[in-house]
């Protein structure tokens, strides 16, 4: 079983934004999901751990290889997917597959195509396989960044941000095939789209402002929140007054009028009642509580 240790790592930018402050993390196989809103500071420690940037201070091993110390050995083994997945102009899913293989060491031109012949099918890509790339829908894209990034028997595969933009059929695809992927190696998906988290991964963590303040997996974290989230739908003008009054940690529309929840030990009274937490509940609080305390801090 691969394992990846992350230890003490630490990311200060020059213009003073703490992009990872001391995060420690241990990841086996299978699918791990980074939940954060956007500027948490994922795709940073995403670049980190793919060797596109150093770190200041902190290790991450993948089993014996030293990721800081020794970028090459650990891209021989690392399947990325960027959360800008570009393409060459023109280039068909046949060729790029086939030129990354070289990339990758692949020399033998049988082996290369056997490899990008069964990755294609494996995407279900394989009758568009001499088709521009550059034409294919988004989720036809990210179905080609995951073949991509299977090149070389990877021991760990990160995705950042996959699912971004893609329609409902895509989305759904894409899940499929990285659940698939996921049962061998380790795969980390990084997102700020709680719904791709809740659907696929066993472990997860929470990252905001650099910080994991969460690491567990969904279903106990959502048990921990159990009995202390409350529910009540208001008109549009209230949502103010709630916002003064109450800590509330998500609101949607239904049928034009907001549904609350709120976080609190006892029950609020005034119509609230309780609801079983779902993952986006657990995020939103652990969010809420990581900026409360950095309140108190400063």
């Amino acid at each position: 079983m691969t394992k990846l240790k992350i230890e003490n790592l630490s990311k200060t930018y020059s213009n003073g934004v703490k992009a990872l402050d001391n995060i420690n993390l241990e990841i086996t196989n299978g699918m791990f999901g980074l939940l954060g809103p956007n500027g948490a500071g994922k795709s940073t420690l995403m670049r980190t751990l793919a060797s596109l940037q150093e770190a200041d201070s902190g290790s991450a091993w993948l089993d014996d290889i030293n990721i800081l110390k020794d970028p090459t050995a650990v891209r021989k083994v690392l399947g990325y997917l960027p959360q800008e997945f570009g393409v060459y102009p023109k280039i068909t899913a046949q060729q790029l597959l086939d030129h990354i293989a070289v990339l990758k060491g692949i020399s033998s031109s049988k082996e290369r195509k056997e490899l990008v012949n069964y990755l294609l099918q494996k995407v279900n890509l394989y009758d568009k396989r001499n088709k521009s790339v550059k034409g294919f829908s988004g989720g036809m894209k990210q179905r080609v960044g995951i073949a991509q990034a299977l090149i070389g028997n990877p021991k760990l595969i990160i995705v950042d941000e996959p699912t971004a933009g893609l329609d409902p059929g895509e989305r759904n695809r894409f899940h499929n095939l990285l659940a698939d992927v996921g049962r061998e190696v380790i795969v980390i998906l990084s997102t700020h789209i709680v719904d791709d988290v809740r659907e696929l991964c066993t472990e997860m963590a929470i990252m905001h402002l650099g910080k994991i303040v969460y690491q567990g997996s969904p279903a106990a974290a959502m048990e921990d929140i159990h009995g202390r989230v409350w529910q009540k739908t208001i008109e549009r003008e209230e949502l103010e007054q709630y916002q003064q009054e109450y800590t509330i940690i998500s609101e949607k529309m239904i049928a034009g009028k907001p549904i609350v929840h709120i976080y609190r030990e006892s029950n609020p009274g005034e119509g609230f009642k309780p609801v079983e937490p779902n993952l986006e509940d657990v995020f939103f609080t652990r969010i809420h509580q990581a900026g409360t305390e950095v309140n108190l801090v400063n």
